[in-house]
């Protein structure tokens, strides 16, 4: 299996994105998800994606030329058009003004319109929470989760993701989806025949399925049952209804070719927690110890993190099934 170092992997996906259609100053915050991902372990959204990204810029479904730009609605709220390109370059469009207003005002809220598959979505808060400030972000995709007594399709996977501040680093990270797994893990046991396991998801005729490709064509299984679906519309009002962003029945494909602009949204909200109150560091800590005291429990988003510390200096294995793909871009 083929190992890169960090230079070489961010040059790698360089290249490949600029021969597809992308600015420059387009790759790098797409890049920049993918590292963050294959650190952290989650590699369904790393170099996995790669080719799904190139291929959507070669054939318009994102514009990777687009120019995003923002609107400041007021002391502590902006809104964000990224223009069909990637959802990354847009939110970094938006981010240092988003941070300044958090400063000043204690809560800021920035909305993405006219976007793209934004990754890992915990990639994001993360960022928010490394700046001193409690994140929490929503993002939509197109409608694969049926409601409870339903078999159509309304809501997308649609995770949402919470991001605690703590002595400098994210301490914890929530990155749940409406769905029972993200379907890019069953994309990805799909291209190698892998199968899923039983209750992931349902057919095109509602029964429960272990096959990757015809859950691919059929509905998501919601996490929690009403609960899941119930978090699911909660992200499609924060995304579409309020940013902008398609909704999940109108939003073409993040994974195949049919359809233009996917043109889905996010939502990202920014608290400084020591402006409400200034023993949240002591609270937050006895929160925390009241976890990891116990044998066998970790905080959420710890073992991400983990993952990250031990990997960022560590060369990205890719595999040569994988590698063949990318170099045939």
């Amino acid at each position: 299996m083929p190992n890169f170092d960090k230079s070489t992997a961010y040059k790698l996906a360089q290249e490949k994105l600029i021969k597809s259609g992308c600015s420059e100053d387009n790759t790098h915050g797409i890049i920049d998800g993918i590292l963050d991902a294959e650190f952290s372990g989650i590699k369904s959204h790393g170099f996995h994606y790669l080719p799904i990204y190139c291929n959507h810029l070669k054939i318009g479904k994102i514009k990777g030329k687009a120019n995003s730009s923002f609107e400041k609605l007021s002391n502590s709220a902006l809104k964000v058009n990224s223009d069909n390109g990637f959802a990354h370059s847009a939110i970094n469009k938006g981010l240092p003004l988003f941070f300044e207003m958090c400063s000043k005002e204690a809560i800021s809220c920035m909305s993405v319109y006219n976007s793209y598959n934004c990754g890992v979505l915990g990639f994001h808060t993360k960022r928010i929470a490394e700046k001193g400030f409690i994140g929490l972000g929503f993002t939509n995709a197109p409608a694969s989760i049926a409601p409870l007594g339903g078999v159509k399709p309304v809501v997308g996977t649609n995770p949402f993701s919470l991001a605690v501040p703590f002595d400098g680093r994210a301490e914890i990270i929530i990155d749940q989806s409406a769905s029972v797994v993200a379907k890019s893990e069953i994309s990805v046991r799909a291209k190698t025949g892998e199968p899923i396991p039983e209750g992931w998801a349902f057919d095109s005729e509602g029964r429960t399925t272990t096959d990757a490709q015809a859950a691919l064509k059929g509905t998501m299984a919601p996490s929690g049952g009403y609960k899941g679906f119930g978090t699911g519309l909660l992200v499609e009002i924060f995304t579409a209804c309020i940013a902008g962003g398609n909704l999940g029945t109108q939003a073409s494909s993040f994974a195949g070719e049919d359809g233009g602009p996917p043109s889905t949204g996010q939502f990202f909200i920014a608290i400084d927690p020591e402006k409400f109150n200034p023993t949240y560091k002591e609270s937050l800590n006895s929160l925390i110890n009241s976890i990891t005291e116990q044998e066998g429990a970790r905080l959420p988003g710890s073992k991400r993190q983990a993952a990250f510390q031990q990997n960022q200096n560590q060369d990205i294995e890719i595999t040569d099934q994988l590698l063949e793909r990318i170099n045939q871009i």
